[in-house]
């Protein structure tokens, strides 16, 4: 499976970067109470941090609004994943232990300020792209509904679109029954290459500390835009 950066798209947007896990031979279960319980208390403290310092005015949700709306899309309408689950947050709304790999992906995006997407291997065929969605570009996301993707980020393989930092697809939603899995970090422009790949490195080891098996990283950027995992 190849995994790369649609070329048009880094042409006009040459600061992208993007974080890619492969995992094999993981075991996802309920979460283990440590992560319950560290998942809670670093929700309780972002809550308590925002009330000093709103959700919009975070460096990362903010880097990743203009990257929105420089891309062409309306931040205040379709907000990325990381800015919704901070915006829950603030009102006390806090995220309720779901798996081990959900659980694990919603708090590196809490904590890196970012979106992050996590991706059933099994439910993808052939390689993947990340490119810039049009008028046509959409799918029913775990919201529930369908999701259009108009000028929002995306990625796709050969059945069609099944990610983006907006919302992810029913299609390829990890579950208890998930062996292999995908990460995509969609990364801050601003985030130097080293400090890239020392976030990689932290978010895998600590995914393979509760889920066991492999796992693979791989840092695609305009001077490396593609990877084969």
């Amino acid at each position: 499976m190849d995994i790369s950066i649609n070329q048009s798209l880094l042409t006009q947007h040459p600061e992208l970067k993007f974080g890619i896990i492969h995992y094999t031979k993981i075991v996802v279960a309920e979460s283990p109470q440590m992560i319950k319980g560290r998942m809670q208390l670093y929700q309780e403290n972002l809550y308590l941090e925002m009330q000093e310092n709103p959700v919009t005015q975070r460096e990362g949700i903010a880097e990743w609004r203009r990257l929105w709306k420089k891309l062409g899309a309306d931040p205040n309408r379709y907000r990325h994943s990381a800015e919704s689950l901070m915006r829950r947050i603030s009102k006390q709304n806090y995220l309720t232990p779901y798996h081990s790999g959900v659980d694990l992906n919603n708090f590196f995006s809490l904590q890196y300020e970012i979106p992050v997407g996590l991706y059933d291997v099994d439910q993808l065929q052939g390689d993947i792209e990340i490119a810039l969605g049009n008028e046509d570009t959409g799918y029913e996301g775990l919201n529930g509904r369908f999701n259009s993707l108009n000028k929002i980020l995306y990625s796709y393989d050969a059945e069609g679109a099944f990610g983006s930092p907006f919302v992810d697809s029913k299609r390829t939603s990890v579950s208890e029954e998930t062996t292999e899995a995908l990460q995509i970090f969609y990364l801050r422009p601003s985030l130097t290459e080293e400090n890239a790949t020392k976030l990689l490195a932290s978010a895998g080891k600590m995914f393979n500390q509760i889920h066991g098996g492999d796992y693979n990283i791989a840092l695609l950027t305009n001077v490396v835009p593609a990877t084969t995992l």
